[in-house]
């Protein structure tokens, strides 16, 4: 995978790097890490440049998340639950609880949530379909995604680039945060929940 990303952009330069960031929020499994940080890189041996680099990723970001905010707003809650427990979820590497985890950050934390998450790894795409099937408004839904992919892209590019050469060498650090992250977003519904239910509980006393 990583050698055909890297191909890609090779290639087709930004607009190589508007597609895989796009596919990237629809198909996870595609390192959004490898893509910005080799980007970074290419800056340091091409005629491509940051500011280039990371317009075409934080557009290609946010042409994902739009997607996926009309997947969440024009498709019943039941009807994309079974989708993506079907041949649909599998083909996308998309799991239900994994949208479920997502909707669960959108009502606790409300809009801000939509920020937040462009840089926590996976929920950064899911974040979208719960903000489309809340009915969020459209112009504060791409300020805060266009906020934070930028805010998450140039992090990147901007390592990719420092480190030249050795762009790899960020990716086991990228990692090592990613899962990090994850178990944060994941310590954070169970604590959500729990209060939830304890506040719930103590109201029906």
């Amino acid at each position: 995978m990583q050698q055909f990303v890297v191909g890609i952009m090779n290639s087709y330069g930004y607009a190589g790097i508007f597609v895989l960031i796009l596919v990237e929020n629809l198909f996870p499994p595609i390192p959004s890490e490898v893509i910005l940080t080799f980007g970074g890189f290419m800056t340091t041996y091409t005629q491509m440049k940051s500011a280039g680099v990371i317009a075409a990723s934080t557009a290609g970001s946010v042409a994902g998340a739009v997607i996926l905010y009309y997947v969440g707003r024009l498709i019943p809650a039941r009807r994309l639950s079974a989708l993506l427990e079907g041949r649909v979820g599998k083909g996308l590497h998309f799991e239900a609880g994994d949208v479920r985890d997502a909707e669960g950050w959108f009502d606790r934390k409300g809009k801000s949530t939509v920020f937040f998450c462009r840089c926590v790894p996976i929920i950064r795409s899911l974040i979208s379909i719960p903000a489309g099937m809340a009915g969020m408004r459209m112009v504060p839904f791409l300020l805060l995604t266009t906020a934070g992919s930028l805010l998450w892209n140039t992090a990147l590019v901007t390592a990719g680039a420092a480190a030249g050469a050795s762009w790899e060498r960020i990716l086991g650090a990228l990692h090592t945060y990613s899962n990090a992250a994850i178990a944060a977003a994941g310590a954070a519904a169970l604590l959500g929940s729990s209060l939830y239910f304890r506040k719930r509980a103590g109201r029906e006393v």
